[in-house]
Order: structure tokens, then C-alpha cells, then sequence
């Protein structure tokens, strides 16, 4: 049945996405936005909005539909995208999903009832299991939910506890689920993603692959299609394994299986149902509008996507944060010039205000090539083409990141960003090939070094025997893990800030004692603020 409006449980760059996809197919559209998000870009641009008390309220999403009329309601990603009891009510309420059916998203989204249905499909997946069965280093996932949170890389025993508890917090804070289990840590895979769609005549095709490998925070911040590691034989392999997976639980509308990638061995690690936010680099090389295909799905027409590959897509993600750290930023956007000539979802205007409660995110710029170079050179120059005032950006890093001669010739791997530490000056040129990596002894290479720590904070001030130790960002105080008198270790956590549902920890620079904390927990703080004061 054709839907006449739409409503878009999200915000930012991704509602305005599914705006425009409405438009083109005249469908009218309708915004929320809780007291806090009234005035933000999103809320400004739809046909209608909806005052609502929370992103994370079903039933304020049911509601603000029955009161406008909407006959569909369509996710985004994050937020209450993945959650099957929001479908199963949207559904109740007598109104169109924009989605995978409830079955399908609990199959699914539980990682780990996915790796057992992965496993009955015949779909390589990473070992899992308690932490004494896997081994050292493992990782640490949330059961519920992905997109870094709730994720930490264990190396040692020692560090198990305070891992733990910290993922079950950001676990609980971004999916309202806590549960978490542990899984073997690969130290440089590449991460390579399968675009699927499927409709409700039980078709489903893989319309090609993503390689997400940059990642920070364990969030992507650059995107490619098609990878520079498959070649045709191994990209039939993982699109199978992907279609069959997503046979197997009934799976309908866009969706995303994730893979680890080494060499030719790839493992299954989750299939994200819903958009993915780099779902534009597979539009660019493939043609197809993905919103537009949800959209037809659920009105319950059969799929017009076709599986090519036309050229190569790069997109990195602006955000708001530090461009060596990755640590969010706040402020107004005095200046914004976003270049022309290539694809720009923005989710922001000059003039907007980028606060705490919501993700940095700026826009994302996608350039389209007729190869891989091309391409990279196209977003090199639309980089240098942007500018942005009044808040501080990840530009500088994007700008070195595009620029970089590893990534450049293709060598991108998880670790890339600890072995390549942001804004280092990189080698004008890589080492021949068998020079690079632990080609000593013939033995292998070791694991990553650890990345530069944004997390200690030391302001040395007032002599030599005192120091302070301030907010590397702005964010809430959600532990406080020392008091005045108390004798601290080096690298020993303190104070653990949140901001985007994700934890930083702010830590001890070296051995000492505490003089005074400034803080308590529930404290909202701007970047800078004193927390704690040190004596040697």
C-alpha cells in the first residue's frame, strides 16, 4: 500500500537523508525532536514537527504519529533503530516499519544468537566464550548493539574487572541492555562490510562491499566501496555467506552483514539491521538509492537494486572533536563552507549549535571516481575546500588521513590508527613490501602499539610538585574514583567522563597524591574544567 507521510524517529544528517528520499517520491514527512533538539536542523526541514519527550521513547514515536497522520515510520540508524519491541509497537499501532520485521531484528541483533544461527548457516564466526576459554587479548561487545560502544580490548587479567563494568555502563547508556561477552581479539583485521537488501518475497542480494577498516573509539571515520583487499573470488564467498545468513532469520529491507577480514580468512561478526551511515559510497558505485529501496519494500514491492560496481567511493565523516584525540568539542558553527562538486549529507547549518547530548557529527563527504585515485584525489581537494569556524573539527586529521601514503596504497587495517598515530608526519614514501612489518627473524609481526592517550590530563601549574588534571572534553561525571588524601599509581583511573554514550577515563600521570577533587558525580563539565589537583 503507498505511504502518503512518514515519520523519522532520528535526527541530524540521517532524518534529513530520509527527507529527501521522501520528496522524491512525494511522500510528506514528519520531524520530532525532544525540548533540547527543538531548534536543531532536522526539526527545521520537515513538512511537520513534533515536540517529543525523549529519542529513546517508543511510544512518544506512536504517538507523534497518530497525532500527524503518518502512516510509516522510518528509524535511521542508532537510537531505537535496531530495537525490536519499537517495530513490533510501530507495527501494533496499525503503522508501516521501515524495516526488518521484529523477528528478524531480535535474530539479529542479538550478536550472540546470531553467531549461533551463523554457525547453523555454515558462516565462519570469532570464537566466543568466558574470558579464561578465549585467552588473551580478547574484546569485549555489547550483546544489544554495536558502533563502538560498549566495546574494550582486554590484554591482561589484571584489566578484566574495570573493563567489564565499564562496558556494561556504556552498554546499558547507549542500548538500555547491559549484557556484554567476551570474544578473541584479532590484532589487524581489515573490517569489511556486505550491503544487503532483501525484500518480502524472500528475495535478498548483496549490492557489493564496504571497507570500514580507519576506525577510532572503534567507530569508523573513513569508508570505501569497493575494498582494496577483495578480489572476485573472495567477494562471491563473503556475499554468500552474508545472503545466507540473511536468509536464514527471514531478513527484509537494507541491512549490513559485518565481517573481520585477514588475508583470505573472514569472520561473521554482526548484521546490522537497519541504514548504515556509509551507506552512500555503496550508492555511488552502485547506483541505487538504499532509502528509496526501504521505502519500496515496505509498501511490499519486489527489489529494483541490482548487484554492480561502477567506479570506487571514498567518504570520511566531519565531526566536531579533536582532530588527535577524537574527543567531542562543543560550540556554535560561525563558519561553514562545505564543498561543491562531490556528494555532502550534512545534518547541520551555519549558525547551529553542536552541545554534548547528541552525536558531533557534521556531515559526511562522499567523492564518486572512476578508480580508487581518482576518487581519493576528489576528496583530498573537496577537504581542502571546507572550512569550519567556531568549533574545533577533525579537518586536520581527515585532510593528513586522505593524504596518508599507507592508506593511499591501500594497507589500511583496524590498527591503522596506532600505527599510524594521527597528524604524524607519515614517510614520503612505504618501504618495498617485503620491508614493512616483522620481516626480522621471519617472525611475526608484533601486536600494534598502544595509541597516543588522550585520557591523562596533566596541567602542570603552581611548581613543581603540584599538577591538576582537567576534562580533556565536555561531558557528565559519571564515576568519581578517588578522594582528597588518597595515594594514587600511575596510569590509576580517577575520574570517568561520559559524553555520546561513550567513557573516557581521565587518569593519574604518575605516582601521587590526590590534593582535592572539584567534581562529583552527575557534575556536567566543559572541556578544561579542573577535576582533580595532584601533589608528587
Amino acid at each position: 500500500m503507498p505511504i502518503g507521510k512518514l515519520l523519522v524517529a532520528n535526527r541530524g544528517e540521517i532524518a534529513l537523508r530520509v527527507f529527501r528520499a521522501c520528496r522524491e517520491l512525494g511522500i510528506a514527512t514528519v520531524a520530532v525532536a525532544p525540548e533540547d533538539d527543538a531548534g536543531a536542523l532536522h526539526a527545521r526541514s520537515a513538512d511537520e514537527t513534533v515536540r517529543i519527550s525523549s529519542y529513546l521513547d517508543p511510544a512518544e514515536h506512536v504517538r507523534a504519529a497518530r497525532e500527524t497522520g503518518a502512516e510509516a515510520v522510518h528509524p535511521g540508524y542508532g537510537f531505537l533503530a535496531e530495537n525490536a519491541d519499537f517495530a513490533a509497537a510501530v507495527e501494533g499501532a496499525g503503522l508501516t516499519w521501515i524495516g526488518p520485521p521484529p523477528a528478524a531484528l531480535r535474530a539479529g541483533g542479538d550478536k550472540l544468537e546470531a553467531k549461533r544461527i551463523a554457525r547453523e548457516a555454515g558462516v565462519p564466526v570469532v570464537p566466543e566464550g568466558e574470558p579464561d576459554e578465549v585467552g588473551y587479548p580478547l574484546m569485549i561487545k555489547a550483546a544489544a548493539g554495536g558502533g563502538g560502544r560498549g566495546m574494550r580490548v582486554v590484554r591482561e587479567p589484571g584489566e578484566l574487572e574495570e573493563a567489564l563494568a565499564a562496558a556494561r555502563r556504556e552498554a546499558k547508556a547507549a542500548f538500555g541492555e547491559e549484557r556484554v561477552f567476551c570474544e578473541r581479539y584479532v590484532e589487524r583485521p581489515r573490517h569489511v562490510e556486505i550491503q544487503l537488501l532483501g525484500d518480502s518475497q524472500g528475495t535478498v542480494v548483496a549490492l557489493g562491499e564496504r571497507e570500514c577498516s580507519v576506525q577510532r573509539r572503534h567507530q569508523k571515520v573513513l569508508e570505501e566501496a569497493p575494498s582494496p583487499a577483495l578480489d572476485p573470488e573472495l567477494r562471491a564467498r563473503m556475499s554468500s555467506a552474508a545472503v545466507a545468513f540473511a536468509t536464514r532469520i527471514g531478513y527484509r529491507s537494507a541491512g549490513t552483514a559485518e565481517f573481520m577480514l585477514d588475508g583470505g580468512d573472514f569472520w561473521f561478526l554482526e548484521l546490522n539491521g537497519r541504514i548504515q551511515v556509509e551507506h552512500p559510497v555503496t550508492e555511488l558505485v552502485s547506483g541505487a538509492d538504499l532509502v528509496a529501496e526501504q521505502i519500496r519494500i515496505a509498501q511490499g514491492e519486489p527489489l529494483r537494486a541490482e548487484p554492480r560496481l561502477v567506479g570506487h567511493a571514498v567518504e570520511v565523516r566531519l565531526y566536531a572533536e579533536d582532530p588527535r584525540t577524537f574527543l567531542p568539542q562543543t560550540g556554535r558553527i560561525e563558519r561553514l563552507r562545505l564543498p561543491t562538486g562531490i556528494r555532502v549529507d550534512a545534518g547541520v547549518e551555519e549558525g547551529d549549535e553542536v552541545g554534548t547530548a547528541y552525536d558531533p557529527l557534521i556531515a559526511k563527504l562522499i567523492a564518486h571516481g572512476s578508480t580508487r585515485a581518482d576518487a581519493l584525489d576528489r576528496l583530498a581537494a573537496a577537504l581542502a575546500e571546507t572550512e569550519v569556524g567556531g568549533v574545533v573539527t577533525n579537518l586536520p586529521f581527515l585532510r593528513w588521513l586522505v593524504a596518508h601514503p599507507a592508506l593511499r596504497a591501500g594497507e589500511t587495517t583496524t590498527a591503522f590508527l596506532t600505527e599510524h598515530p594521527p597528524l604524524s608526519a607519515p614517510a614520503l614514501r612505504l618501504p618495498d613490501r617485503p620491508w614493512r612489518g616483522g620481516f626480522r627473524l621471519n617472525l611475526p609481526a608484533p601486536p600494534p602499539a598502544a595509541p597516543p592517550d588522550p585520557d591523562a590530563v596533566a596541567d602542570r601549574g603552581g611548581g613543581a610538585e603540584q599538577s591538576t588534571l582537567s576534562a580533556p572534553m565536555p561531558g557528565t561525571v559519571i564515576r568519581v574514583l578517588a578522594a582528597a588524601g588518597d595515594h594514587v599509581q600511575p596510569r590509576q583511573p580517577l575520574v570517568v567522563l561520559e559524553a555520546m554514550k561513550m567513557e573516557t577515563p581521565v587518569v593519574s600521570p604518575y605516582e601521587a597524591v590526590v590534593k582535592a577533587v572539584h567534581v562529583e558525580e552527575g557534575d556536567q563539565v566543559a572541556g578544561g574544567t579542573v577535576l582533580i589537583e595532584l601533589e608528587e
